[in-house]
């Protein structure tokens, strides 16, 4: 009689692509223009108190923001062949293309003919890829460690207090913002939304308020090269104690300042959302417009140094650093921040069965996480 034919397998329905957070997306382009202009303050700090001020306030905690971020998309990170690969690409690849661009760039303008290309040594803003490079191997560990927070902390006094560790890869300050990336690396979804909650939004005024007038009485009283994590204590001509001091005091107002800062980061889809996942692009590239600028002599002006120079200054660094992570740009300049690079690995390198681009977070590691800076 009839046969009933044997039902086909079914295939496998595509898990859909999980919904980029607005939150972070929009945490981390805020995080790329203060990052932008306070560069863009670094000429004319010597010039205005207040202006002094405003560029150690958010010295203070802009880094170490955008470092906790990257901690926390850094948690699942393992050892992992396709992660591995992404680890290159998205992060070795563009600090090798990078740190040989800076170099030319500043031989070529920066009157420095005969300055050396060296990947040990990373100019300017390329240090941070190196640091993330390190940091993100390193994942595994600080999983397995009971205490990873207070071990990192105790591993950046120590580098505060030694002066010979050199700069290769410029580890000073590896070493000294490892605590912020340790502490993001280990926060939940759930930390962000605490400090988003109406009760906090508030308290962050009168909190940020108070280190604004903190950094303004600092300014000429204190050694504010604190606040660049780079330099042991010694170094800085400071006795060697005061580095553990200022570690843990540098730590506790950057966790707090980011903490008033995440509070006030909007969690829904806003104009510059979508700009979040060009921050890479907007972080590499703006340096080479900051350099071009004091090149150029354009920070010789005389009228830049008054109250309406300073704010043409800090609009035209956010407006500059905003086209950079545009979609055009970074169509642009892809080959660079996110090669395709499969000719340079083994095919059987890929990403075991049912873990595939689909279904990916960014938290999984998806192409998305080497867009954040």
């Amino acid at each position: 009689m009839f046969q009933v034919a044997a039902p086909s397998p079914a295939s496998p329905k595509p898990i859909p692509e999980q919904r980029r957070d607005a939150f972070f997306d929009n945490a981390k382009y805020l995080a790329i223009v203060l990052v932008a202009i306070a560069h863009s303050w670094a000429p004319l700090r010597d010039e205005s108190r207040t202006l002094d001020a405003a560029y150690v306030l958010v010295y203070a905690f802009h880094m170490p923001a955008f470092i906790i971020i990257s901690g926390f998309f850094s948690r699942s990170f393992d050892m992992r062949p396709d992660r591995l690969k992404r680890l290159v690409t998205g992060i070795a690849v563009p600090y090798v293309i990078y740190e040989v661009a800076y170099s030319l760039f500043r031989r070529h303008f920066g009157d420095s003919p005969d300055l050396a290309i060296s990947l040990l040594d990373p100019l300017f803003l390329v240090w941070f890829l190196a640091a993330l490079f390190i940091w993100r191997l390193t994942t595994p560990l600080w999983k397995l460690v009971r205490y990873p927070l207070p071990v990192a902390l105790v591993i950046a006094m120590l580098a505060s207090v030694s002066p010979k560790i050199g700069e290769d890869f410029d580890l000073q300050r590896v070493l000294q913002f490892l605590p912020f990336f340790v502490l993001g690396l280990h926060m939940k979804p759930e930390h962000f939304r605490l400090v988003r909650r109406r009760a906090f939004r508030i308290l962050a005024v009168p909190v940020f308020a108070g280190a604004a007038a903190f950094a303004w009485w600092a300014s000429p009283r204190v050694d504010t090269t604190w606040v660049y994590h780079r330099d042991s204590a010694q170094a800085m001509g400071h006795p060697w104690w005061t580095g553990p001091l200022m570690t843990l005091a540098m730590f506790g107002c950057a966790v707090l300042l980011s903490a008033c800062f995440f509070a006030w980061v909007p969690g829904r889809d806003t104009w510059f959302t979508t700009l979040g996942a060009g921050t890479l692009y907007g972080f590499l590239l703006h340096g080479f417009l900051l350099w071009g600028s004091e090149y150029a002599g354009w920070y010789d002006a005389a009228w830049l140094r008054r109250p309406s120079g300073e704010i043409f200054v800090t609009l035209v660094a956010a407006v500059a650093v905003t086209l950079l992570c545009t979609a055009p740009v970074r169509r642009v300049f892809r080959f660079s921040m996110e090669p395709r690079m499969e000719w340079a690995f083994r095919k059987d390198a890929a990403a075991p069965p049912g873990s595939g681009s689909a279904g990916k977070s960014e938290q999984d590691g998806s192409p998305r996480e080497r867009t954040h800076a």
